[in-house]
């Protein structure tokens, strides 16, 4: 642990304050379970904190600064340790085209910075990308990609657009340390909609492994599909329809506790260690806690640092209402 660095500490978490690469260097190897985040997206806000991430002059130094930094943290991460991060986009347009208010926000949540002006510049309005750079960036780096997950927002926020759709999704990809990890699927299966179970008792039989034989018409393997149709239920595949549920006290960029919730039932084997590079007001904290894991909690600015400490203090675990 980082002497230096502010932090509080009880029996399942500890929150430290200080910049995500610079602690992350200062704790053991192997240390973490899980890591589940979602860093300051490329250019959308400014969080009022020197040293931030995400005003990178260019979306090349913004991944590279999420690949440092997540190099450290695959050094944290056990061998069978999982990553789950969620990332963003942002569009490319004319500097000072997007005023900001409250907060350092964007109104139009477009990246308009200088440093788009140079050699690399894309055209304005162009989409850039950046959680697949990211995720390639990663992969590149050593990391195994897994999955693509995408989450969808029902109640997403309109956007002042009217010459593209608007968003409705972000990205979280699922990146594994080695090719065997822990993963259990069994703890985020769904029940399997009607006309699914319908289907798995007319058709189960034909799934039996005694007929385990390659080269069915579909060229499946049959006890695989006999898996794959289990009757704890059905795998949650790899869009999840999640609300937003806005936490107007401080930290209004948090994601909904439900996300963090179901990355480690997944992802984080019972009586281990999740950590959050980004912590913000604690959200993957209080998951991780009301799960029985332990939680290792970092952010930069003071004030969401200040929040997370009296939050947890009080045991205030009522997250998934306002964060």
């Amino acid at each position: 642990m980082n002497d230096t660095a502010e932090y509080y500490r009880d029996e399942q978490v500890i929150l430290l304050l200080g910049d995500a690469l610079e602690v992350l260097r200062t704790q053991p190897a192997g240390s973490v379970d899980c890591i589940v985040t979602s860093p300051p997206y490329f250019g959308l806000r400014d969080y009022g904190t020197e040293g931030q991430y995400g005003l990178e002059a260019t979306p090349a130094e913004y991944v590279e600064t999420m690949r440092r930094l997540f190099a450290e943290a695959r050094r944290v991460l056990a061998d069978d340790g999982t990553l789950w991060l969620n990332l963003g986009d942002s569009y490319a347009y004319p500097p000072g085209s997007a005023g900001r208010q409250g907060d350092g926000q964007r109104r139009d949540r477009t990246f308009t910075a200088e440093g788009l002006r140079g050699t690399n510049v894309l055209p304005a309005k162009n989409l850039l990308g950046i959680p697949w750079r990211t995720a390639f960036a990663l992969q590149d780096d050593g990391w195994i990609l897994r999955n693509e997950i995408i989450w969808s927002k029902p109640n997403a926020m309109p956007e002042p657009v009217r010459d593209r759709l608007s968003t409705r999704h972000e990205h979280l990809f699922l990146f594994s340390k080695s090719q065997r990890y822990h993963f259990d699927l069994d703890a985020i299966r769904e029940q399997a909609l009607p006309h699914n179970q319908q289907h798995q008792e007319r058709y189960g039989d034909r799934y039996d492994p005694r007929y385990a034989a390659p080269g069915t018409r579909h060229g499946k393997d049959k006890s695989t599909l006999r898996k794959a149709a289990s009757p704890a239920g059905r795998n949650p595949g790899d869009v999840w329809s999640i609300s937003t549920r806005p936490y107007p006290a401080a930290h209004f960029a948090v994601f909904p506790i439900d996300l963090p919730l179901r990355c480690i039932k997944a992802g984080c084997k019972s009586g281990g260690t999740v950590l959050d590079p980004f912590s913000g007001s604690g959200t993957t904290g209080a998951a991780a806690r009301q799960l029985g894991r332990r939680y290792i909690g970092i952010d930069l600015k003071p004030a969401y640092h200040d929040l997370a400490k009296e939050r947890f203090a009080q045991g205030v675990l009522d997250f998934d209402a306002t964060a």
